[in-house]
């Protein structure tokens, strides 16, 4: 994809402007989809089958030439604001994001979000006989495979965006006069709280099955539920954060 094609899509009207920075990437779902810039891009883009696996290389030469337009149109960005980016000095920057990255992994939310993960894996793990057994049964199989679908979309997503709304919590506490424009991490913050209020929702059907060991599926429901209580503490503003795009219709926010 070359820098035209990029700026061309980005200045026609129809598309939201960052409506994809706070979204859960479920772009079948998506109601939006008409509007964002992205999702138009990725389906010009890869829309060749052998693109589309993450297996062939294809799919790999093509992000590649993606991420270098990319590249390209932010140099070009930054010129115009004055800014060399293959001259900055990158020394003391890096140390500084080391250590961030370094403190964003060990904070007590991050590592409670992986965790849920690795909690979600081993259920899973646990129950497959069951699930395999339950085939056989009707009806509460769609009711189910609704919430399972649901639970393993968010499973690695909850921690992802969440260490993204650290990360950017800690870098925006070390700028000055950035009060005026809206934080990128309470919108990374809102789309965590809104999977993890999406994943309780899903967790809360699969408890309505004794099978499934209903008490396990409980204590799942209540670690997410204090996990989002201390996102919600860490970020007080984020429910009020209205996505882009998405400032009518956001779940319990």
């Amino acid at each position: 994809m070359d820098q035209d094609r990029l700026e061309t899509g980005a200045a026609e009207k129809q598309f939201i402007p960052g409506i994809y920075n706070y979204c859960d990437r479920w772009c079948e779902r998506c109601p939006q989809t008409s509007r964002c810039m992205n999702f138009s891009l990725s389906e010009k883009e890869f829309s060749d089958p052998e693109t589309q696996d993450i297996r062939n290389e294809a799919f790999w030469r093509k992000l590649a030439e993606i991420l270098s337009g990319t590249l390209e149109l932010l140099k070009e960005t930054g010129k115009k604001w004055g800014i060399d980016l293959d001259t900055l000095d990158s020394g003391s920057d890096t140390e500084s994001l080391r250590a961030n990255e370094e403190a964003m992994e060990n904070h007590v939310v991050c590592r409670a979000a992986k965790s849920y993960s690795k909690i979600v894996e081993d259920w899973f793990r646990e129950k497959e006989r069951l699930f395999l057994a339950a085939s056989v049964v009707g009806g509460e199989r769609v009711d189910l495979n609704e919430a399972f679908e649901v639970i393993r979309w968010y499973q690695y997503f909850i921690a992802a965006k969440v260490m993204r709304a650290i990360r950017g919590k800690m870098e925006e506490e070390e700028e000055e006069g950035l009060d005026e424009f809206a934080s990128d991490a309470d919108g990374s913050a809102k789309i965590t709280l809104i999977a993890i209020d999406r994943s309780i929702a899903a967790w809360t059907v699969v408890s309505n099955y004794n099978y499934l060991d209903k008490q396990k599926v409980l204590e799942i429901i209540s670690y997410l539920d204090l996990l989002r209580q201390a996102i919600e503490e860490t970020f007080p503003k984020a429910r009020s954060f209205l996505r882009p795009g998405f400032g009518g219709i956001d779940l319990n926010g």
